[in-house]
């Protein structure tokens, strides 16, 4: 299969509107060739150029742009599902899917202008932190910022790069608002602008090509700055989780094709032991069983949440409690359960499964990578108990609240 005959270049795709059933067909025809890469993108650590064209072609980067900057505007339920398509192809092309589509999210908090300059590239692609580990120190006209954030995956490949920052005035930490002990601010500067550190060196998600980068002492101009409390408008977009709301796209994608793997391989397999057929094990059919409905139950609890999150936040209806934490619960058990999944289904296989060059073993660590993200922590468990019960969260923000 060739780039060719499953999308269009991002040229092509730039002269079209296109929709969310579109972008969904071209990441489903795009999946069969990203697994036929995925040796590849482990190896080198990093999206090749092939993935990198694959992906873009598909229009996923474009996915959060708004309806009256010429995108398509998907639901949160829309992006999942493309998403969702990606991973099924290959882990780290849908991780890297899913955070580079982020550029139309930020730009939701920018400057007029430099969304315009943006909208020169649909498909323009955002990589980086936000976390506030760097430093900005307000000088006129914008920010002098040093600093070295992890986790910049696909930066390898982006456009465009966001730091988070604690903001600094004459030489001291400016306190935030409402209370907050720190001023976090978010710098966005071209990919040129930073280095990047080769520390990538993983047990599962390799091909992300999430390295270390760097600036030191680097102007970045006022407008090219922003945080999560002042957005343009009040569309769902502006909520501040909603660059969250696709992420368990990745581990659902990934369970999926585990779990259709497996099934490829009943249709041929016998019990050594009894020389039954894997379709007639009943230790087979049970695996096979709650494993799809693990994978049901996990699947339908994140696209529920996610569309009654979107119907709330597009029609301005405050949230309950329990309806505030439940896209993150439904997040955390999406990649809690699809790495239940895999090692159930790799201890179904047997040896065969810890070859490299069995798919099972990829999937597997890929998915131990995911499950130490900080959306799929125990403190989010712990933060939504504690909204629920009148407690501290320890990690409000991953459950859209403002602290």
């Amino acid at each position: 299969m060739t780039i060719s005959q499953t999308t269009p270049t991002a040229a092509e795709t730039e002269r079209e509107t296109l929709t969310a059933g579109t972008i969904l067909a071209r990441a489903e025809a795009a999946a069969p060739r990203l697994r036929e890469l995925s040796e590849e993108i482990e190896r080198g650590r990093r999206l090749p150029e092939e993935a990198v064209r694959l992906v873009r072609g598909t229009g996923v980067f474009r996915i959060g742009m708004r309806e009256e900057w010429g995108g398509p505007e998907l639901t949160f339920s829309e992006q999942t599902r493309v998403i969702e398509a990606l991973s099924y192809g290959d882990s780290a092309a849908g991780w890297c899917a899913m955070i580079g589509m982020d550029t139309w999210i930020y730009a939701g908090y920018l400057d007029e202008t430099v969304v315009k300059e943006m909208l020169a590239d649909a498909d323009a692609i955002t990589a980086g932190l936000i976390f506030p580990v760097g430093r900005a120190d307000r000088v006129p006209g914008g920010y002098r910022v040093t600093g070295r954030w992890p986790f910049g995956s696909g930066i390898t490949h982006a456009d465009w790069v966001v730091g988070g920052c604690v903001v600094h005035s004459d030489g001291v930490p400016e306190p935030g608002e409402d209370g907050a002990p720190v001023n976090w601010r978010l710098m966005l500067v071209r990919r040129e602008e930073v280095e990047t550190v080769d520390t990538w060196h993983t047990h599962g998600l390799a091909g992300s090509g999430s390295t270390d980068y760097r600036v030191t002492d680097h102007f970045v101009p006022e407008d090219r700055t922003f945080d999560f409390t002042t957005p343009r408008d009040s569309s769902p977009f502006s909520a501040p989780d909603a660059f969250l709301g696709n992420v368990p796209g990745v581990p659902l994608g990934v369970a999926r094709a585990a779990l259709d793997h497996v099934r490829e391989l009943a249709a041929h397999r016998v019990e050594r032991a009894t020389d039954t057929p894997w379709s007639d094990s009943y230790r087979v059919q049970t695996a096979i069983g709650e494993a799809e409905m693990q994978l049901s139950a996990a699947r339908y609890a994140v696209y529920g949440s996610l569309d009654e999150l979107w119907a709330r936040l597009r029609d301005g209806v405050e949230a309950t409690p329990d309806q505030q934490v439940a896209a993150a619960l439904a997040r955390l058990n999406a990649f809690r359960t699809a790495r239940s999944i895999v090692q159930r289904l790799s201890d179904l296989v047997g040896t065969a499964s810890i070859y490299r060059t069995s798919p099972l073993d990829r999937w597997l660590r890929d998915l131990h990578t995911m499950c130490q993200h900080i959306l799929a922590q125990e403190q989010i468990a712990q933060s939504a108990g504690a909204h629920l019960i009148g407690g501290t969260p320890q990690a409000p923000f991953p459950l859209g609240l403002k602290g």
